[in-house]
């Protein structure tokens, strides 16, 4: 008995191992686009190992794009509101970059409040203004673990320091 179930094991993991035909894979990409929005990278990543060719794929990611099903400046935008709350521009460039994103792309959804976001989660994290030099150095060294430029930084500390 234990042969038979083995075997059946087995058959299982070959067809899991088959490519699935274009009906399956158009099926996979919208199962993962309906969790969340993706990148024309990431969604090839994610859907090569179960393509039965890269033409066959291509020719899916197209589809998805020219139906409005896969945009990237949908998930650009999405990110980068997702990572404003507690990142710098620097910090969301990266990222963006990282998951495939294009540059004309990055700077424009990132180019805009950095000096508010940076102020806002100062204020989170610290209540009162730095009183000590020591203090002062910690919180921008916060900001700039954050992803938050130098000038910006020192805009909003000089400030809240006359305060």
């Amino acid at each position: 008995m234990t042969t038979r179930s083995s075997s059946c094991r087995r058959a299982s993991v070959a067809e899991k191992e088959a490519p699935d035909n274009v009906v399956e894979l158009r099926a996979r990409a919208l199962r993962l686009l309906a969790r969340r929005e993706h990148t024309r990278q990431e969604l090839e990543n994610k859907l090569s190992p179960h393509a039965g060719s890269s033409a066959e794929l291509q020719g899916l990611i197209s589809g998805l794009k020219q139906k409005n099903q896969l945009s990237e400046e949908r998930f650009a935008e999405g990110r980068a509101r997702q990572l404003a709350r507690k990142y710098g521009a620097a910090r969301i460039r990266q990222d963006l970059k990282a998951k495939g994103v294009s540059d004309e792309l990055i700077s424009r959804v990132t180019s805009d409040g950095e000096l508010e976001r940076a102020r806002a989660i100062l204020e989170r994290k610290y209540r009162e203004p730095a009183a000590t030099r020591a203090e002062r150095a910690k919180r921008m060294r916060f900001l700039q673990s954050r992803g938050f430029s130098s000038d910006i930084i020192f805009k909003l500390l000089s400030s809240r320091s006359a305060d």
